[in-house]
């Protein structure tokens, strides 16, 4: 299965605030380069979004999909590595 389409739910909704980011954070290193995951709260996501920034720095996209307000929902994207993204090695249009 090639992992560009593929988007793996995520819903953060019921998790205490301090369980939020480290499930979301361990459904990204699930992924493969190219994959995505859709995270969903009930709750702006800008905490989350922030904590991926400075812990992930360069290793993810993220797009807003819904931004409330009963449902907020981001698609984050794992990015290629090596070769500065260049897609050369692997994942979507990688040879």
């Amino acid at each position: 299965m090639t992992a560009c389409a593929s988007s793996t739910p995520v819903d953060v909704r019921k998790l205490a605030p301090h369980d939020r980011y480290p499930v979301a954070s361990a459904a990204f290193h699930l992924l493969d380069a190219g994959e995505s995951m859709e995270l969903v709260h009930d709750q702006d996501l800008k905490a989350v979004k922030r904590q991926f920034e400075s812990r992930l720095p360069g290793k993810f996209s993220w797009t807003g999909v819904e931004q409330g307000p009963a449902v907020w929902r981001a698609a984050i994207t794992r990015m290629k590595s090596g070769h500065g993204n260049g897609g050369c090695c692997g994942g979507c249009g990688g040879a």
